[in-house]
């Protein structure tokens, strides 16, 4: 593997097209499949847990799934150290695609990253998903402390049902799995905030966000947990909340439902 290829073996990418743009000197990967009006998904933390889920959209939309600078099969970028550098890093490539107007669904880190994103270049998103999005502190709702969590525990942290989890996790040691969760958990240290994914001037900006918007969450997350829905709805203009049973974090790989209801709200 060199040191401008990474990625996991156990993500199936069978059906999409891949694409490569040099975005600031840096490669990065971009794949799609689908017809119709462009969905561009924004992924988490993590991208271990593979693309199935975005299988279910591509009858209705041309789904694009680009990986995020030092995630995935995406080259690092050390110049990128905030999340301000990402938007800036997704206004150069959107236009390297010649996309100037698109749905866009971001999860977890990427919600935060659509949200913000969003908010500064909202002409050219007609319609928003923010899927257990990162960037609010709720005092009555905390993001738990990674810190503290044994990590043969954290699984359950991302599920309600292990079982979603068990053909991404190695069945043993596997040193390319860990060199790749090591490499994107060092991304997101780098752009968080004292280890925190959150941004106290968010709350002043999100009244910008004209464009129908569709909170969505599993009603199990224990990442970013669903009590924190309500302040994101009072902070956005016309933003409609669904919350799905029986499903964690990862609410888009355990629920068929929570994906039918993205395609639903951008058709």
């Amino acid at each position: 593997m060199s040191n401008n290829s990474f990625g996991d073996s156990r993500v199936d990418h069978a059906g999409f097209e891949r694409h490569e743009y040099l975005i600031d000197g840096s490669q990065t990967v971009v794949y799609s499949a689908g017809q119709g009006a462009p969905l561009v998904f924004l992924h988490g933390g993590g991208t271990w847990h593979g693309i199935d889920f975005a299988r279910a959209w591509t009858d209705r939309f041309r789904v694009i799934l680009p990986y995020h600078p030092g995630f995935g099969q995406s080259a690092d970028n050390p110049r990128i150290d905030s999340l301000q550098d990402y938007i800036q890093h997704y206004q150069e490539l959107f236009e390297a695609m010649n996309l100037e107007r698109f749905n866009l669904v971001g999860f977890s880190l990427g919600g935060r990253l659509a949200a913000e994103y969003a908010i500064q270049h909202g002409q050219q998103i007609d319609k928003l998903v923010l899927i257990a999005p990162a960037g609010l502190d709720v005092k009555e709702h905390p993001q738990p402390d990674f810190m503290v969590i044994p990590p043969e525990e954290i699984p359950s942290y991302l599920v309600h049902d292990l079982a979603i989890l068990a053909p991404f996790l190695p069945s043993g040691p596997d040193e390319e799995f860990g060199t790749m969760r090591m490499r994107e958990g060092t991304s997101v240290a780098r752009i968080s905030r004292n280890g925190v994914m959150t941004n106290p001037k968010l709350p002043h900006w999100l009244h910008r966000l004209r464009m129908p918007t569709l909170l969505l969450w599993g009603a199990e997350d224990r990442i970013v947990p669903p009590g924190q829905a309500e302040h994101w709805q009072h902070l956005i203009l016309h933003a409609e909340i669904r919350l799905f049973p029986a499903a964690g974090h990862l609410v888009l790989d355990e629920s068929l439902a929570a994906r039918e209801a993205v395609a639903d709200f951008l058709a």
